[in-house]
């Protein structure tokens, strides 16, 4: 399964890369930073070729996971540690095994999220973090595509959309959850209307 779709993904990054198509929101950089933290155990959940992994792979050990075998080549390249696996399955490791671990832009792609939440929460230490990040779906653009009689959303491997509610709900077994909405020109004339993305933390109980 995990090879069927890993090719599905390869090609579907592939086409979005020729078209332009990738949204990166650089103000997750610091968040995620702060709340990793360095001399960590990371599992970096859908790190496909570490573009973001990058960024806090510096002082610490991190496994890379991803179905998308030709991205994890390049995420290898950068000192990650690959591991092709689909993350709606049970998750390739021991329980209480990692220090954090990160999920940017991933929940909204996966089948099971609730499922994946209690496989992070399982191979977490205590008083390890889970942070990650998730497209405000809920954001003026989409509400207006959806009023046009469009798909709020442009991608077709979307297959949730979250509000920050919805991920406190999520993350409810968790202790000290915290969400932002970030990114966007107009952010700050409406946050919750004008915002990229949703970033969020918790830490396992």
């Amino acid at each position: 399964m995990s090879t069927f779709l890993g090719q599905l993904y390869e090609a579907h990054h592939r086409q979005r890369r020729n078209a332009g198509d990738f949204v990166f929101v650089p103000e997750r950089i610091p968040l995620f930073q702060e709340a990793i933290g360095q001399g960590r155990h990371v599992l970096d959940l859908g790190c496909r070729s570490g573009a973001l992994t990058r960024h806090f792979l510096d002082g610490n050990d991190v496994v890379g996971v991803d179905v998308d075998r030709a991205a994890l080549a390049k995420a290898e390249q950068l000192g990650i540690t690959p591991v092709v696996a689909d993350v709606d399955e049970p998750l390739p490791a021991a329980s209480e095994t990692f220090d954090a671990v990160v999920a940017g832009e991933l929940l909204e792609h996966v089948r099971f999220p609730r499922a994946l939440v209690a496989e992070v929460r399982r191979v977490l230490r205590p008083g390890g973090v889970f942070v990650g990040s998730v497209p405000n779906a809920f954001r003026v653009q989409n509400r207006l595509r959806f009023v046009r009689g469009l798909q709020p959303e442009r991608d077709p491997t979307h297959l949730h959309m979250f509000t920050p509610g919805d991920i406190r709900a999520l993350l409810a077994n968790f202790t000290g959850v915290r969400t932002a909405v970030i990114g966007g020109r107009y952010r700050r004339l409406h946050a919750r209307l004008l915002a990229q993305d949703i970033v969020f933390s918790a830490t396992r109980l």
